[in-house]
């Protein structure tokens, strides 16, 4: 059964709250198997020990942030079709599929634009760099859910935003409350109610 079992209101969030969250639960007992993540920097060496699946939806989320939904340049338009396989690739297929990817375009990805006053200069196609970067970097923990199929990890965090999402709806209806029992509901509705669907 589905059930939120600890939580905390933050004003930012860093990896040390998320490894404080993960104390409190491991002193109340629980065994942390597998977690799923978003991308958050430095959250994932909290859960060093454990497997850890990155989120695909996030992570081509993230391309598209890189590239957009329609590329210009022919190798962001590959590039994003490769990251929209994600949920159908295995491991081994999507690592050809970029290292592929790769050696067509890594000359491409070398070129360099100089300030004709400065003289300093940049990659001038960052943004696919950044892209390419992004997948490569993350490429071990997008198909860990393939390797522990025991464990029943999810390859997205969809059904926590998904619920988030409702909240938020319902706090938008309820904008008129103040801030202590914005958070007192908040906090009841964590406690009974995932995975409710709020108006």
């Amino acid at each position: 059964m589905k059930k939120n079992l600890i939580w905390k209101e933050i004003h930012t969030e860093t990896p040390g709250q998320y490894e404080q969250l993960k104390l409190e639960l491991e002193q109340q007992g629980f065994t942390i198997k597998a977690v799923v993540l978003d991308g958050k920097r430095g959250v994932r060496q909290i859960f060093a020990n454990i497997p850890v699946q990155m989120c695909q939806f996030h992570q081509v989320a993230i391309i598209i942030r890189y590239l957009t939904r329609n590329p210009i340049l022919e190798a962001g338009q590959e590039l994003r079709e490769i990251a929209l396989q994600l949920t159908t690739s295995t491991e081994n297929k999507f690592a050809v599929l970029l290292d592929t990817w790769h050696e067509r375009w890594h000359k491409f990805l070398k070129e360099k634009t100089t300030n004709p006053i400065t003289g300093r200069w940049h990659y001038t196609h960052r943004r696919v760099r950044s892209a390419y970067r992004s997948l490569k970097t993350n490429l071990p923990y997008l198909f860990t859910y393939q390797k522990y199929p025991e464990l029943n990890i999810p390859n997205t965090c969809n059904s926590l935003d998904g619920s988030i999402t409702s909240l938020k709806n319902l706090l938008r209806i309820h904008r008129g409350m103040n801030q202590q029992n914005r958070y007192k509901m908040v906090c009841q509705i964590l406690k009974n109610s995932y995975p409710k669907k709020f108006p």
